[in-house]
């Protein structure tokens, strides 16, 4: 696979985008059948591993890995099983190259969100194939990575391939909740194993399909804020057969009722307008127009509602705030005494957490209700931190020009877009450290069957099998293979 790397420099991320246009289309090698193999029992396996907060546990899936190393030629002191309790191990491991560069952090995590048995139709915690389709908790967000970068580690082991830099795996804990991050453990504990030129972040960017044809290649250049906000409003409680207007949980539905009929303001980064501008050329039609009339001076008032009723556009345009838990009272036949909700907001980076709050106060209107910040550990306070997101990652040429070579080589045509992420991730952690963070994924999803953190989560096979081909070919390439 003939490449070379382009010479030193950074190019803007307009003119990266546009080079993918020049690039020649060679045809797509397949995985070997062992590879392919591996990878499906890889992915079973950790599917099948329960990781949620509530009772599941990270380092079974981290020691599971680590075996998996160990077993394909890994030195033991190259594979680390480390975290602050016994429930909570993030995994660490290392090929190690000639030390030409710095080395590359891969992120994936391995915890998942909580999934009900009597909500699915397959059980959540068995791997399930069926009408082409890998079913199971975890199979979008992001086991699919992870067992895609284990694969690739074991196969580049086998090969003896020699990286002229280390590449570096982290497979960690909390990045959905929960008291113990792995990213943010490792770093201020293990701050050793983590150095790196740059990080590759699983949990952000990948392909984006219409009715199976690939429409971008995505990748994940900034992203919003997480904010959590616990609303309480309390009463002297009472019979309910004499009831008062005072009432709690009314104070809280009222409260919600605001927030479900308030926008927040419209506005456009240097990532998302490029974005919006990129896609306008793309897309067709009415929504094509309603692109370029938000990114006029003045913005079009009326593409914006028309984006507006987009999800996915409406959460690149503005913060977005939405009631996730709701509880009130101790008993059928008695006034609640406290009521409080849980509200989760996705915050654009030019805003802190702490302004945030204050415009759920404002947007309340109501004393009875008490607005205060929870922290990812699931401390309550007063008041929210006051940093704004970490400004956008410079798009490097050594992380880019490889990346649109393979996205043109396996979704021609596709081209390679620098976005906001419009949820948030593990990469807050290592760009806050200083390490610049790319969002990066070659998993493919249909943009009308996102089903992370939902029922009957489901990942294609065929692009499964895709996603471990495209990290094969770009940790090569990343790894200075011409």
């Amino acid at each position: 696979m003939p490449f070379v790397v382009p010479g030193a420099g950074r190019l803007p991320f307009l003119v990266l985008c546009l080079l993918l246009s020049t690039i020649s289309v060679p045809a797509i090698a397949q995985l070997d059948p062992q590879t392919k193999q591996l990878s499906h029992d890889i992915f079973k396996q950790l599917i099948e591993i329960n990781t949620t907060d509530s009772v599941g546990s990270t380092t079974v899936a981290a020691n599971a890995m680590a075996q998996r190393l160990l077993d394909a030629g890994f030195a033991k002191e190259d594979v680390l099983v480390l975290g602050p309790n016994d429930r909570k191990g993030n995994l660490v491991a290392r090929i190690h190259g000639t030390g030409a560069a710095k080395p590359i952090l891969f992120l994936a995590h391995l915890d998942v969100v909580e999934a009900l048995r009597s909500d699915w139709t397959t059980d959540p915690f068995q791997f399930v194939e069926k009408d082409g389709y890998f079913y199971g908790r975890g199979t979008q967000d992001i086991k699919e990575n992870d067992a895609a970068l284990v694969t690739t580690f074991i196969a580049l082991k086998k090969q003896g391939f020699r990286p002229d830099r280390d590449l570096v795996l982290a497979l960690t804990a909390d990045e959905e909740g929960g008291k113990s991050n792995g990213v943010d453990w490792l770093l201020k504990n293990h701050r050793d194993l983590m150095e790196a030129e740059f990080v590759i972040n699983s949990d952000s960017g990948g392909v984006d399909l219409s009715h199976g044809k690939a429409i971008s290649f995505n990748v994940g250049a900034t992203e919003k804020l997480y904010g959590d906000y616990q609303l309480i409003a309390t009463n002297p409680g009472g019979h309910s057969s004499l009831p008062v207007p005072d009432n709690a949980i009314y104070h809280i539905a009222d409260a919600l009722t605001r927030l479900q009929a308030y926008t927040f303001p419209f506005e456009l980064n240097p990532i998302t307008r490029a974005y919006f501008a990129r896609m306008s050329t793309l897309e067709s039609g009415q929504t094509a127009s309603d692109m370029k009339g938000i990114l006029q001076n003045p913005p079009s008032e009326e593409a914006i509602a028309h984006l507006s009723q987009i999800p996915k556009y409406n959460a690149t345009m503005r913060t977005t705030c939405v009631a996730t838990r709701l509880a009130g009272g101790v008993a059928n036949n008695a006034l609640p005494q406290t009521a409080s909700a849980n509200v989760n907001c996705r915050i654009l980076p030019s805003y802190t957490r702490e302004d945030i709050r204050r415009q759920l106060i404002q947007i309340f209107n109501d004393p009875k209700v008490t607005v205060r910040y929870t922290r990812d550990t699931g401390e309550v306070q007063d008041t929210a931190p006051e940093s704004k997101g970490v400004p956008p990652t410079e798009l490097q040429p050594q992380v880019m020009r490889p990346l649109e070579k393979v996205v043109a080589e396996m979704w021609p045509g596709a081209p390679v877009i620098p976005v906001m992420e419009t949820g948030a991730s593990d990469g807050k952690y290592t760009n806050e450290a200083g390490l610049p963070t790319y969002g990066i994924n070659g998993i493919a999803i249909d943009i009308d069957d996102v089903r992370e953190h939902g029922k009957d989560e489901r990942l294609a096979v065929d692009s499964y099998y895709r996603g471990v081909e495209f990290y094969y070919r770009y940790l090569k390439l990343l790894g200075g293979e011409k």
